[in-house]
């Protein structure tokens, strides 16, 4: 399992247009944020060291409340499934214990 957090500032470049007057943190950031901390997750694993972590798809995943400037996005994937060279994470996104979005997503090993 691995567990990151992402502070999330007024500053960032995409809140310029996502939206004007209504700054949302894009949900396909998010969604690439749950990917990187996955990828720390099946790769901290014994048998993985010394391999890279491909993206390699996206399952049941729900956006359940907005993620705004001032938010702390904890970030949370649990290694669940893994056969050969693929894995899967369920991956959760939450700010101040309430769910942001929840998903799972899988990983290729080379």
């Amino acid at each position: 399992m691995a567990v990151a957090y992402k502070n999330v500032c007024i500053n960032e470049w995409y809140f310029q247009g996502h939206f004007p007057g209504n700054p949302i943190m894009p949900g396909v950031l998010i969604t690439e944020a749950l990917a990187q901390t996955g990828a720390v997750a099946i790769l901290s694993l014994e048998e993985n060291k010394g391999k890279n972590a491909l993206f390699g798809g996206i399952d049941k995943l729900r956006f359940k409340q907005m993620v705004v400037p001032g938010d702390v996005l904890k970030l949370e994937v649990k290694i669940i499934k893994s056969k050969g060279p693929i894995g899967v994470g369920e991956a959760v996104a939450t700010v101040n214990g309430k769910v942001a979005a929840k998903g799972e997503l899988t990983f290729a090993l080379v």
